[in-house]
């Protein structure tokens, strides 16, 4: 597939491609990051300014110390704190690196990496990219905002097998709590992964942990409007490197 230069892949040689959001969409992150913090710590100097005229308001205290900063530094600290919340939207960002042996997926940091004998198909699962093993199970299931048709063509480019579809979509059921048919230990992983879903205050990391625990069981987990959804399959070896 021909990619036009500056869309957002990078070329290391004649084997080797990079997908990452173009340079041009991390900066306009940036600065609509950066406008929106501005807009909020002038908002907030407005109501701060306000509430002091209003002796019976709550929060006088800190009205009045905000009150007091000077105008520009409001905005100012707005747009670094918008600054600061682009880049941690940037580090959560998916970058693919492929070439002709290996796949390698970073995400807030962490990178895994597959060799391509491990990998049997690689799809998009609504807005999640999948990899797929020998033994039916996933690989990893990571959030992809990249382009579907750049992604699938990189891929198909390098000689992967990219399925447009799931074909294991039908044999996931719907988890309830003591599910019949599951590996013995997967209905409290599965349990303790529900909470985790529906408590706003649990991190992605608690999530995708449980899902590796459930994987290890030999079960795949995918999730839909917090409601998970399982299949089993037959689990063999560690295709991480």
């Amino acid at each position: 597939m021909n990619m036009r230069k500056g869309a957002g892949r990078e070329s290391q040689g004649s084997r080797l491609t990079v997908l990452r959001q173009p340079t041009l969409s991390t900066v306009c992150v940036y600065f609509l990051f950066m406008l929106v913090g501005a807009g909020v710590g002038w908002l907030v100097g407005l109501l701060a300014d306000w509430l002091v005229t209003l002796p019976w308001a709550p929060l006088q205290g800190p009205a009045e110390l905000v009150a007091s900063i000077p105008a520009p530094w409001l905005p100012a600290a707005g747009s670094v704190a918008g600054l600061a919340l682009g880049l941690v939207a940037q580090h959560e960002q998916l970058v693919i690196r492929l070439s002709d042996d290996r796949v390698v997926l970073t995400c807030k940091g962490r990178a895994q990496e597959f060799s391509r004998d491990a990998i049997a198909a690689v799809l998009r699962d609504g807005k999640q990219l999948v990899l797929l093993g020998h033994d039916c199970g996933e690989l990893t299931r990571q959030e992809c905002d990249l382009d579907v048709g750049r992604v699938a063509g990189a891929f198909t480019e390098h000689r992967y097998v990219w399925a447009d579809a799931d074909p294991h979509k039908d044999e996931f059921r719907r988890w309830v709590p003591d599910t019949p048919g599951l590996p013995e230990g997967a209905n409290a992983i599965l349990k303790a992964r529900q909470e985790s879903l529906e408590k706003k205050s649990s991190s992605d990391d608690d999530v995708q942990e449980l899902r590796e625990e459930l994987a290890r069981l030999g079960v795949v987990v995918r999730d839909e409007k917090r409601r998970q959804h399982w299949r089993t399959f037959r689990k063999s070896g560690p295709a991480v490197e």
